[in-house]
């Protein structure tokens, strides 16, 4: 879901973004098909950014992106508003506010569900 959502928000809302994905070819493959860029790592994709998404499976791969060693709470700068879109528990939701303060920035629980071709129309 996170494909399409990400797309939205560089085509239609003009905004510049950069991606990652654990499978580095969709990453190239998404900056390819809307002009935007990708990282290598999460940390490297949240560095400078105001707003940060993050859209995953479940909380332990929510924690892998956000809390790893190289996730992107970790080079986030002061302000900035870590967005999750990822349908987790209310225990990492916690978690990953407590974390986000704790740099301070701000977390917003977010969680999108529904099938696949609401994200590709929405917005």
């Amino acid at each position: 879901m996170g494909y399409p959502m990400a797309g939205h928000l560089k085509v239609k809302g003009g905004h510049e973004v950069t991606v990652y994905n654990r499978t580095t070819a969709k990453a190239e493959k998404w900056a390819a098909q809307f002009g935007g860029a990708y990282a290598l790592t999460p940390a490297e994709a949240a560095r400078d950014a105001d707003f940060v998404f993050t859209c995953v499976g479940n909380d332990d791969d929510l924690r892998s992106v956000t809390t790893g060693p190289d996730g992107c709470l970790s080079s986030m700068k002061p302000g900035a508003i870590l967005i999750d879109n990822t349908t987790a528990s209310a225990e990492v939701a916690r978690e990953l506010e407590a974390a986000a303060e704790a740099r301070g920035g701000f977390f917003v629980d977010a969680p999108v569900s529904g099938a696949r071709p609401a994200p590709k129309t929405a917005c």
